[in-house]
């Protein structure tokens, strides 16, 4: 699709007059349709978007895949033609139909200027297609929602498809720099770019190619993730190397593309092999010196991984050349001795030149569930804490810091359920300290560290809470230091401990 500035201009004053965004299209479904329609199920949407106006036109034409009379779409959005020219519409009959999926995108930014966008990529339809260029599936919004947004000069999305990271990255990057290696998905990311009358660099090639010899100051990146055989079916998905070597060629080689402490973050999947701790295999790909972060979401085994994959590209599992595909890849797992796929979030950060206190901080946890909060701000959160505990890493440091608890964290009790009733009442099996908010770390909790913690109000230095502890308890300091440092810095790193200002 190529949008020449009149006619993007022309078309961006059509939506935008018609009330073609996120709210206007909730607002006209109302929250039963708008619902039914995140499940697929457009009936309802038919419904509600009749007697809408231009505005119900258009979510029938661009969202629903209806083809609207030649009046009806020309009072909507101009002259036809100039649309059919650039490649979002089509002459069915004696109206017009959609070519391309071109709906509103939109963050929840308050006041912030640029919160409402519109994405254009291919049609659902033509999901079986080697170079599909999907739109703002759950993967683009779980990587928008864990980017750290801090401001910076300038930041580049790999593997950009339609253009989505780069949208959310022109509100905190001065210059926005998009690669991909298919000419299709540039071409899509370039009309939505110029539809948002936006500035963005889209450079051709594989990988890191084309930026090489440049550095960025943030990198995001949706790759093609998918672990299977060394073949490429859909552009959008497959590395076409064999299991996760693209991914651990990609952390690797990214912090090189970083200036010094800068941030990647990427989606990632990996493989659990038998015999092999995932972690371990995960450590091995990481450059010497970076802080890591590697979180796992979901865990599969590779019969759903498989089917999972082949729904998600509209195959008919039960046909033949589905289930030709899905023996070959059970195969090569097997081969390969996968007995499961981990998936996740990816955080790397460049050490800061000059930077002598020693090997980076690398963590792996799992978080398995829902994340009710974005985790964008937990991320940034994680790299203050860490960057605050590099400087607080000898014990001394860390006992003269005051600490206070975070506003979220709250202390939980519970009774073992398996004991009689007493004149005391039940008997207590434990305590635990969780966040109420982002990730909800919990951490369990014996009495003596419940009582330390509720004395971290930041008024006083940690020393002196753990020797009013040890007199409270008559238990050496010593000893209550050597079992309170390393609970306190993974409560620090967790953020239900934090410095206090």
């Amino acid at each position: 699709m190529l949008l020449s500035p009149s006619t993007a201009d022309a078309l961006r004053t059509a939506l935008t007059t018609a009330g073609y965004t996120t709210d206007g299209v909730r607002d006209l479904l109302g929250p039963g349709a708008h619902a039914a329609l995140g499940r697929g199920e457009v009936e309802p949407a038919f419904r509600a978007a009749a007697g809408g106006g231009e505005l119900g036109v258009l979510v029938r034409l661009l969202l629903l895949g209806a083809v609207e009379g030649d009046a009806a779409v020309t009072a909507a959005l101009g002259t036809p033609s100039a649309l059919e020219a650039a490649g979002l519409l089509a002459r069915d009959g004696d109206g017009w139909r959609a070519v391309l999926d071109l709906r509103p995108y939109g963050v929840d930014a308050g006041d912030e200027p640029g919160s409402d966008w519109w994405v254009l990529s291919d049609l659902d339809l033509r999901r079986q297609d080697r170079d599909h260029v999907t739109g703002v599936g759950a993967a683009s919004l779980t990587l928008a929602a864990a980017t750290v947004r801090r401001p910076v000069g300038s930041l580049l999305d790999l593997g950009t498809g339609c253009g989505v990271q780069a949208l959310h990255a022109t509100r905190h990057a001065r210059a926005v720099t998009g690669t991909d290696l298919a000419p299709r998905a540039l071409a899509l990311a370039r009309a939505t770019f110029a539809l948002n009358d936006l500035d963005v660099e889209l450079v051709e090639g594989p990988w890191m190619e084309p930026v090489a010899g440049r550095r960025f100051d943030q990198i995001v990146s949706n790759p093609p993730f998918v672990p299977g055989p060394a073949r490429v079916d859909y552009v959008y998905r497959d590395s076409g190397q064999d299991g996760d070597a693209a991914l651990a060629a990609l952390i690797a080689d990214l912090p090189g593309y970083l200036e010094p402490g800068g941030v990647a973050q990427l989606l990632g999947s990996w493989l659990h092999v038998r015999g092999e701790d995932w972690p371990d295999r995960v450590r091995s790909w990481l450059p010497d010196g970076v802080d890591a972060w590697i979180i796992q979401r979901e865990v599969a085994d590779p019969d759903l991984h498989v089917g999972t994959w082949q729904r998600d590209a509209g195959l008919d599992l039960a046909s033949p050349t589905a289930r030709a595909q899905a023996g070959a890849w059970l195969d090569w797992m097997d081969a390969a001795r996968v007995e499961a796929i981990g998936f996740g979030m990816i955080t790397l950060r460049r050490p800061d030149e000059g930077r002598t206190d020693g090997p980076g901080t690398v963590v792996f946890e799992d978080l398995p569930g829902a994340v009710d909060d974005p985790l964008g701000p937990e991320v940034e959160g994680w790299l203050d804490r860490v960057d605050w505990l590099r400087a607080h890493a000898g014990d001394d440091a860390l006992l003269d810091a005051r600490l206070t608890v975070a506003p979220s964290v709250v202390l939980e009790r519970w009774a073992d359920h398996r004991a009689e009733p007493g004149a005391e009442g039940w008997a207590e099996a434990g305590a635990a300290v969780a966040r109420t908010d982002g990730p909800r770390w919990r951490h369990e909790v014996d009495e003596p560290a419940a009582a330390l913690l509720a004395g971290c109000s930041g008024a006083l230095p940690l020393r002196d809470l753990v020797e009013l502890l040890a007199f409270a308890h008559d238990r050496p300091a010593d000893e209550l230091v050597a079992a309170t440092l390393p609970a306190v810095r993974e409560l620090v790193r967790h953020g239900l401990l934090l410095p206090s200002s």
